[in-house]
């Protein structure tokens, strides 16, 4: 049985994939690609169980074959070679695969793929499409807010609630949060469902910028995410997802506006000089100027800025962590943010000045107790 595929092409679809196999897993043929062939198309699968892909590709075959192939040795032998056809020749019963190019011949060890694991089959509970640059924009704006966490595994992944006409992307840690909605994704559904952080990194990767249309069907046990030739399979996480707008504050009279890339810029040099330890700034907020300031006492280091903005309510001083401020700051887009507060003890809002079109996004973070300095 053999096939013959163009290198390059089939690299591409391969390295697609290559994302949901690990390293040493339990099953050993899960180190291997599930190359299955009918007619001339060649479906490609990968999985660890709990993650899985698939691509298809037209190849010139005469015969169906199903076999697994080192997913490891291929990979870097098609790197290697220049663009041009190749032949895959696979032996039976042995299942020995014999690449054969202009330059030479290699051999490797395949597997029967009768023996591959089945992967999940949709079952027609739920669907929606998106377009693919929306919903990767909603994974970016985020994936980073998710938990790491493994005694509270409902933190660790992303948070799909659905409206009838909107979706809500949540994401937490507990010490901070993220709420991406679209109000253009009519589901027409009340479901949600909880997806862990490795597919939807393998989605971000896999994903194009543009308006091709994703297909998201899901059940209780999985997502699937078809675009293209392109296949994502997760296995959802069976847990309750914390009741997140109990602790989104609704009153917060003290608003601050102020250049986002002045409040980044100026937080990046004050946080050199914090604590390694809490990664804790202060936020001195008085009239129309911001002073930011951080110490670490046990190294003998300070440091401390002032930086122009606009500001409406009390005087405040508030503390919080640099790193969770950085990463907000560089996620949302537009020239200015606004800081919504309430108290020193209460968590803070972060909102762009101005929303893009269809959406909406609020970032909350949670206050860290000030000592005097």
């Amino acid at each position: 049985m053999k096939f013959i595929a163009p290198s390059n092409e089939l690299l591409q679809h391969l390295l697609t994939v290559n994302g949901a196999i690990i390293s040493k897993p339990i099953i050993p043929i899960l180190e291997n690609f599930l190359f299955d062939i009918k007619g001339n198309t060649l479906t490609i699968f990968s999985t660890d169980l709990d993650t899985s892909m698939t691509t298809s590709m037209q190849v010139e075959s005469k015969e169906d074959v199903r076999v697994a192939v080192p997913s490891k040795m291929v990979i870097d032998i098609l790197r290697s070679l220049p663009d041009q056809p190749v032949t895959f020749s696979i032996e039976e019963p042995s299942y020995g695969i014999e690449v054969v190019n202009n330059n030479g011949r290699y051999k490797m060890a395949g597997l029967n793929g009768s023996d591959f694991p089945a992967l999940p089959e949709k079952s027609g509970e739920g669907s929606f499409t998106v377009p693919a640059n929306v919903l990767l924009r909603a994974i970016s704006k985020t994936l980073f807010a998710t938990g790491n966490d493994e005694l509270r595994l409902n933190l660790t992944g992303l948070f799909v609630e659905m409206k009838e006409d909107s979706v809500n992307f949540v994401a937490t840690d507990a010490n901070k949060l993220v709420r991406f909605t679209r109000k253009d994704l009519k589901t027409g559904s009340d479901q949600n469902f909880i997806i862990p952080k490795k597919p939807l990194n393998l989605l971000k990767t896999a994903l194009p910028n543009d308006e091709t249309p994703v297909i998201v069907d899901y059940n209780r046990s999985n997502v699937f995410f078809t675009f293209g030739s392109t296949q994502l399979i997760a296995r959802l996480l069976d847990e309750k997802y914390p009741d997140y707008n109990a602790v989104i504050p609704t009153e917060n009279p003290n608003t601050l506006t102020i250049s986002r890339s002045d409040f980044l810029s100026s937080i990046n040099r004050i946080s050199i000089f914090a604590s390694k330890t809490t990664h804790q700034i202060r936020l001195k907020i008085t009239g129309s100027e911001l002073q930011i300031s951080a110490e670490d006492l046990e190294m003998a280091n300070e440091a401390q800025e002032k930086i122009n903005c606009e500001y409406d309510g009390e005087d405040m001083e508030i503390g919080f962590n640099a790193r969770f401020l950085k990463d907000m700051l560089a996620t949302i887009d537009g020239e200015q943010v606004v800081l919504k507060l309430s108290a020193p003890n209460r968590a803070g809002l972060l909102v762009p000045t101005e929303n893009e079109k269809d959406e909406d996004i609020t970032m909350l973070i949670m206050p860290m107790m000030l000592n005097n300095y």
